[in-house]
């Protein structure tokens, strides 16, 4: 199982897929904002999301787990 994780702190401004959505390494999967400025969180790895940890609008530090990959 791989994790895709927060790269800086920041609100989830949006979740680009839903759990048992699949997704291929480098796909953008969540959107930070953070100083006014839109951050793209990619997926390192494919997989299947198995859970997602964070909802739109939640605040996250840097290295927070956002998405569970199976």
């Amino acid at each position: 199982m791989s994790k895709v994780l927060a790269s800086m702190a920041g609100n989830v401004w949006k979740i680009l897929y839903k759990e048992g959505d699949e997704v291929q390494a480098g796909e953008d999967v969540v959107i930070l904002e953070s100083m006014k400025m839109e951050i793209p969180i990619q997926a390192e790895t494919g997989g299947v999301i198995k859970e997602i940890k964070v909802n739109e609008g939640d605040f996250v530090n840097e290295g927070d787990v956002l998405i569970e990959l199976e």
